[in-house]
């Protein structure tokens, strides 16, 4: 079978690119042809056999004269239009199977999709994996940035709201633009019928996607894939760690006030954000900054349990499955997908999200009871979260 992976990032920019890399990497390995097509960039590290792809749009810089063309090119891209043509002339791909596309490369390619299949009498299934809520909401988390409130009122094709809450970067201008963009492609282009099966990886998000009736019959639920890691002996520190971006959609400033009537309690964050110069003034907490490898690994590893404190409705979040992977529970926030990824009481336990007293609670509990933490640790060793294998087996089935 021959795949075309779509993706505005060809390059290692977050968890989408994670996804489309090892996906297809696996799918290569199991004797598929695989190409990608997307935006080029100097750190692109996949592509295709034409050497096709838009030219790299930088919205935060760029020349005068761009920054006055791309409220016209986020909406729709006839570059990117043409270039998908030469992939699919040369690939004839089987499948395009898309991921975050919207405002850099356009739902044009969609429309360029379907006149090739029907033009080359060629079929051509287009499948989407929805990696955040763009298609219903068009600042893409259904949460107002300004009030920090989690809303639904787009998603049922209500886009003007983006407009009176200024939900892109706090800018009218910006909403507007993003207003018409939902609007020409939901409503006067209807491309999204277009799309065979869009992949949600939550129940929670395949809920939201639902409530547009042009979806609900077209989406279907599947956690992200997770390797498996090594079993490690690590002996348990004295400390709570959160690590993730420090912002207030994640929980940063409920955790904090929690912090600050817990001294007794040691805290580790490793991340980066706009409120870390908030999280660099409590004693109590260690602040190790931006980590990866192994280096964050053993930051989890070695932490009594951690914290994912979120307020907005997130997905699918890696680092939830992450900790439990390397045996330490999570405290988690009761809202969008993480309830599906801890077992309450198992593997972790989870609170009210933004309740700072019922977040107290759990910390203090958790921290108090040393042979809990230990035995949700051993739980977590076991925690069942699918492999890049089982979920080749399900897409597979999407695609055929």
């Amino acid at each position: 079978m021959k795949v075309l992976m779509v993706n505005k990032f060809l390059y290692p920019n977050g968890g989408s690119e994670t996804y489309i890399f090892k996906l297809g990497e696996y799918l290569i390995n199991m004797g598929h042809e695989v190409q990608y097509f997307g935006m080029e960039h100097d750190g692109r590290c996949v592509g295709n056999n034409v050497d096709a792809y838009t030219s790299d749009m930088d919205f935060h810089g760029g020349n005068p004269l761009s920054k006055i063309t791309y409220p016209i090119k986020t909406i729709y891209s006839k570059e990117a239009r043409i270039k998908l043509r030469k992939v699919l002339d040369d690939f004839k791909p089987d499948v395009m199977h898309l991921n975050n596309f919207n405002y850099q490369l356009t739902p044009s390619v969609i429309l360029e999709a379907k006149k090739w299949s029907k033009k080359n009498n060629h079929k051509l299934k287009i499948v989407f994996t929805a990696h955040d809520y763009q298609l219903v909401c068009p600042n893409h988390m259904m949460n107002n940035p300004n009030t920090g409130e989690n809303c639904e009122k787009c998603a049922k094709g209500k886009f003007s709201n983006c407009v009176k809450g200024k939900c892109i970067h706090g800018s009218t201008a910006k909403s507007v633009i993003g207003m018409a963009e939902a609007v020409y492609w939901n409503k006067i282009n209807k491309v999204y019928k277009n799309i065979d099966k869009m992949v949600c990886c939550s129940e929670f998000m395949k809920k939201k996607m639902d409530i547009n009736p042009v979806f609900a019959d077209k989406t279907i639920a599947m956690h992200n894939f997770i390797d498996r890691v090594e079993d490690k002996n690590v002996d348990k520190e004295d400390y709570v760690v959160y690590f993730g971006r420090y912002s207030k959609e994640k929980g940063i400033q409920t955790l904090l006030e929690v912090c600050k009537k817990m001294p007794e309690v040691r805290f580790v964050f490793a991340g980066s954000g706009p409120l870390e110069d908030e999280v660099n003034k409590l004693s109590n907490i260690e602040n190790r900054g931006f980590l990866s490898g192994e280096e964050l690994e053993m930051t989890i590893r070695k932490a009594r349990f951690s914290i994912y404190p979120s307020e907005w409705y997130e997905n699918c979040p890696f680092s939830v499955m992450e900790s439990q992977m390397y045996g330490t529970p999570v405290l988690g926030a009761d809202i969008g997908g993480i309830p599906e990824l801890i077992e309450n009481g198992k593997t972790g336990e989870l609170f009210e999200s933004g309740n700072e007293e019922s977040l107290s609670e759990k910390v203090r509990k958790l921290w108090n009871d040393r042979k809990l933490t230990e035995q949700l640790g051993v739980n977590c060793r076991q925690a069942k979260f699918e492999t890049i294998k089982e979920y080749y087996e399900k897409i597979m089935s999407v695609y055929q």
